[in-house]
């Protein structure tokens, strides 16, 4: 019994060491230098790295060099088997506003190792409140509308089923 205890306590200090020494900062830069080859490019003003997470403070996010949206804070949060990235108060620019909705107030991005090919999105903004599903395999987002409040400006965007309105695309 104390071999397994030992085993099951070893395996926790180095996943906790594996965390805490893990260069956040750096692996952010290297997702900064890929969206870049997309054409996309994050301007942050300030980073600040804790145990299990990386906050990213007041971004501008540019793609091909024009502004599109500023971001007040998105958190990276991570334990290796679950990671979530969490956005507070997403501002579109007003060139944008016939796509998507000018402001969402909170996004949560969510994917497990219990499903490797979903992400999940829960987001609130002026629009009501969506939840939907990033399928990285068949390279496809469906984001269904649950409370449906303010679509006008972007309703050319969504389609309607039996569930409702909702948004889908492929990548």
């Amino acid at each position: 019994m104390q071999v397994v205890k030992n085993i099951f306590i070893s395996l926790f200090l180095v996943w906790f060491a594996f965390l805490l020494f893990m260069p956040k900062q750096e692996l952010y830069y290297a997702l900064e230098a890929e969206l870049l080859k997309q054409g996309v490019e994050i301007n942050e003003k300030q980073i600040e790295e804790g145990i299990f997470s990386l906050s990213v403070k007041e971004a501008d996010i540019y793609v091909k060099g024009i502004h599109i949206a500023s971001v007040d804070e998105m958190q990276f949060f991570t334990l290796l088997f679950y990671s979530s990235l969490n956005i507070e108060v997403l501002k579109m620019d007003d060139s944008l506003k016939s796509f998507v909705p000018l402001e969402i107030s909170k996004t949560v991005l969510m994917h497990s190792v219990l499903s490797p090919f979903e992400a999940f999105v829960t987001t609130m903004g002026s629009f009501g409140l969506a939840e939907g599903i990033v399928n990285l395999k068949k390279r496809t987002l469906r984001i269904d509308l649950i409370n449906v409040k303010e679509i006008k400006t972007f309703r050319s965007e969504l389609k309607k089923d039996e569930k409702g309105w909702y948004y889908e695309t492929s990548f």
